[in-house]
């Protein structure tokens, strides 16, 4: 489909406001969407439906995003993801997530205004929590379990965490994830970020 394009094909930066409340985390680059374009959520199906409903909810300037350089911009929001590469067969291993875990504790130490992250999908929701729970004043992980549309106050002031499943073909074509459902946890987060 995309044969004649020139991917970006290396490990995909974050994006968005830097002084966010907000920080979305995902998983990996989409082999075909970041991994192509060079920007998170950028130029596939998981991307399409991201966009139109951060757009919806007036985190995002536009409601699609098909290149780097489109004019989207994001409102109050940053894009990252545990993973920086696109991962073989969608299926990351251990190691590539340990090896890409300082990137998102040094973004972590430099987004200083976040005060609410959400997770997308059971694997960035775990990154996180392995990140954030590195000091001894947090209780043990398995306290916190992934469904979705849960949020959890977590120890020491740390972001509020909240959780959707991942807004990828498989989830969204099945019906396990709707739009409705995503606006639901989007909701939750403007409720919170405006208390």
């Amino acid at each position: 489909m995309y044969r004649d394009e020139v991917y970006w094909g290396r490990p995909v930066p974050s994006f968005g406001d830097p002084q966010a409340e907000l920080l979305i985390l995902g998983l990996a680059p989409a082999a075909h969407g970041a991994n192509r374009t060079g920007r998170m959520f950028t130029g596939d199906r998981s991307g399409e439906f991201l966009y139109r409903a951060l757009y919806a909810a007036g985190f995002a300037s536009q409601p699609e995003s098909w290149r780097r350089d489109d004019g989207l911009e994001l409102r109050n929001c940053y894009i990252t993801a545990a993973l920086r590469c696109a991962p073989p067969k969608n299926q990351p291993l251990p190691k590539e997530l340990r090896n890409c875990q300082p990137y998102l504790e040094r973004e972590l130490e430099l987004l200083r205004r976040v005060r609410a992250v959400l997770a997308l999908g059971k694997i960035a929701f775990e990154a996180y929590l392995r990140v954030v729970s590195e000091s001894r004043d947090f209780p043990p992980r398995s306290r916190f379990r992934f469904a979705h549309g849960v949020n959890y106050m977590l120890p020491g002031g740390r972001p509020r965490l909240f959780a959707s499943y991942h807004p990828s073909q498989q989830n969204t074509q099945t019906g396990r994830l709707t739009p409705q459902m995503f606006r639901n946890v989007l909701s939750d987060i403007h409720h919170y970020l405006a208390s």
